[in-house]
């Protein structure tokens, strides 16, 4: 008689054996997917910013925990093959989640569903932005005005109207150009808005200019001093054509009301 292999474990034949054991007894025998006894999340309670090393990212709500943040703490054995994995808030706590996550993976070419038990430890952390924004910290400004020229005799219509464009702006711009606004002043003129980051005003200044066919002019002033380098704050004037001062009219850009008369 002839011999055929068997595994050793359970003593099935005519399976595909890895060091003389099969698929689903190598699985049952091998940590496949498992977690830490304890993972942290440090998040801004403002914002809901999760840090990732020294970085601050996955804006979200503070205290809800979603896939995107379970998922760096799970250990994948190197065979495993991850299809999905589901989570399920067991307890909740003031600062910590119980979760358990279900993961579907393929073994071996063997389907399973392991189920991955993880306590979660939130800590609040204000971010670098919210920190900055408390604290009126700001390296540009965004100075929104009417065109140029004499003011208009109605600034109350105009600033209603620099605000309704300032709101599409806002609407229109990524999530992290919005973050970088702190905060704004009204002035008799229109109004000022302050970011936390040059390069996001400066996107702002070329959305308007864009969107509405707005003016920007750009100056720097000499703030101080960092690591030996000159810091500078940044002013964009945006001035939008279609809000016209007194004694002037000009074409509104498509979807705008139109001019501003006196």
């Amino acid at each position: 008689m002839g011999s055929e292999e068997f595994c050793v474990v359970c003593g099935r034949t005519g399976r595909e054996l890895v060091d003389g054991v099969c698929a689903e007894c190598a699985a049952d025998r091998t940590v496949l997917v498992d977690a830490p006894q304890r993972g942290e999340v440090v998040l801004c309670p403002q914002c809901g910013a999760r840090r990732v090393g020294a970085r601050w990212e996955r804006f979200g709500a503070p205290t809800a925990l979603s896939a995107e943040d379970l998922a760096p703490f799970l250990r994948i054995h190197p065979e495993v093959g991850l299809r999905e994995v589901r989570w399920e808030e067991r307890l909740a706590g003031p600062t910590v989640r119980e979760m358990v996550g279900r993961a579907r993976i393929v073994f071996r070419g063997v389907e399973r569903t392991v189920e991955v038990p993880l306590s979660v430890r939130l800590t609040a952390q204000t971010c670098t932005t919210c920190g900055r924004k408390s604290g009126h910290y700001y390296t540009a400004i965004l100075q929104l005005r009417g065109a140029a020229g004499p003011r208009t005799k109605r600034p109350r219509e105009l600033k209603e109207r620099l605000a309704q464009r300032w709101e599409t702006l806002l609407g229109e711009a990524r999530a992290d150009v919005r973050r970088a606004v702190s905060w704004s002043e009204e002035l008799p003129e229109g109004f000022d808005v302050y970011c936390s980051d040059t390069l996001a005003a400066r996107g702002l200044a070329r959305l308007a200019r864009s969107r509405f066919e707005a003016e920007v002019t750009e100056s720097a002033s000499l703030f101080g001093r960092k690591n030996g380098q000159d810091v500078y704050r940044v002013t964009f004037c945006l001035r939008f054509p279609g809000l016209t001062p007194a004694g002037r009219r000009s074409p509104a850009p498509r979807g705008d009301a139109g001019p501003l008369e006196p």
